[in-house]
């Protein structure tokens, strides 16, 4: 009982300061200063508007990060669900009053910044569902309540994100969700099942396609259809990519970039830009970074105690590879442009404020990775 008791009481600072991965802070850190300088490059090598906005950012949202890491993570597990609805609210916020920019209506002025808060669902959908099958008895974890709940939890926002209308933050909010279930213990029939159900009813679906959205569908069977028009980008974006060749032309002598071949390169097709400046030598890098960031996140809830921070951990890891998968084939003409921003490289607010909390609520499962969690 004391050897509980001890476990559960609160660390003292000097604890929770030796309990952080300071690795997975290093790599963030180095992401971060990389995503600068990269940012710099994309304003022509001077301190202009995006560079100032994007380190303004980083340096903020950074020190969010480190603290929420010295919150309980039991903090987390509390106000799981209360994250969740709050972000919710603001998304039928967003369809009433939001910004409305080329046809979509996703944002909200809040002056300090203009707040995407699909974006912020990302991190409320993995919250709210490690919460509810960390409190889920096992043999309810297949019961129909169970699974009509858990499927509630992620159709209610991706359906609307969908009429802002955002397909692909909608993909990826629905495959962050998917994997808790996997990893809550939903059995594989489901998910074939629902596969089996999705392919059913593509057509029907396909039907609801915005006609921008079935250009991008068109575009990436074909870019050449239409080299000037919606295939440009990605024609440009290959080009940029296959020019950097295997060292890359150096920092700040892109041409593809400086030239304004490629429009919108500061978002996300900044690993374009990168690529070209620093070759397949420094994408393997810049993936390396990754790759160890997604290893420490993982450890973190291999070690963790509590099956909400277990949960979580898997959870996000799963949500930044699945990001990185996505924005990179995209920029490669793999997959059609949906709009995906590659973590803490893209520019954006939003995307970088939601990626540094889970990264804050991680650190915090790390300080606190011997702690249950009744």
């Amino acid at each position: 009982m004391f050897h509980h008791n001890r476990l559960n009481s609160e660390l003292s600072f000097v604890q929770k300061v030796k309990n952080l991965d300071f690795i997975l802070i290093l790599c963030i850190s180095l992401l971060s200063v990389i995503s600068v300088l990269v940012m710099y490059s994309t304003d022509g090598g001077e301190f202009l508007y995006h560079t100032k906005s994007h380190f303004i950012k980083l340096l903020t949202f950074f020190s969010l990060m480190i603290i929420i890491s010295f919150f309980n993570i039991k903090f987390w597990h509390i106000t799981s669900y209360l994250f969740y609805f709050i972000t919710l609210l603001l998304l039928i916020w967003v369809s009433a009053y939001g910004i409305k920019v080329s046809g979509s209506q996703r944002w909200i002025n809040l002056y300090f910044i203009v707040l995407q808060p699909s974006e912020l669902m990302k991190i409320g959908i993995i919250l709210c569902l490690a919460k509810y099958f960390h409190r889920l008895k096992i043999e309810n974890v297949n019961s129909f309540t169970s699974i009509v709940i858990s499927l509630t939890i992620i159709l209610i926002p991706i359906i609307l994100v969908l009429s802002q209308p955002d397909l692909g933050t909608s993909i990826l909010i629905a495959s962050s969700g998917l994997i808790i279930l996997w990893l809550g213990g939903i059995k594989i029939k489901y998910f074939f099942l629902s596969f089996v159900s999705f392919l059913i009813s593509l057509p029907f679906i396909i039907s609801f396609l915005k006609p921008y959205q079935k250009l991008r569908i068109l575009t990436f069977l074909d870019p050449d259809r239409d080299p000037l028009g919606a295939g440009y980008q990605i024609i440009q974006s290959k080009i940029a990519i296959g020019s950097g060749g295997i060292s890359g032309k150096g920092f700040l002598k892109g041409t593809q970039s400086y030239l304004e071949f490629l429009p919108e390169k500061h978002t996300d097709f900044i690993f374009t830009l990168f690529s070209e400046e620093f070759g397949f030598i420094g994408s393997l890098g810049l993936l390396l970074i990754y790759s160890i960031i997604i290893f420490r996140i993982i450890r973190i809830g291999a070690i963790s105690r509590s099956n909400f921070a277990k949960l979580f951990c898997f959870g996000f890891a799963f949500a930044i590879f699945f990001y990185i998968v996505v924005n990179l084939s995209m920029v490669l003409g793999l997959v059609p442009i949906v709009g995906s921003p590659l973590p803490i490289m893209s520019y954006g607010g939003s995307s970088l404020l939601a990626t540094m909390i889970g990264f804050g609520i991680v650190l915090s499962a790390k300080i606190n990775h011997k702690q249950m969690i009744a």
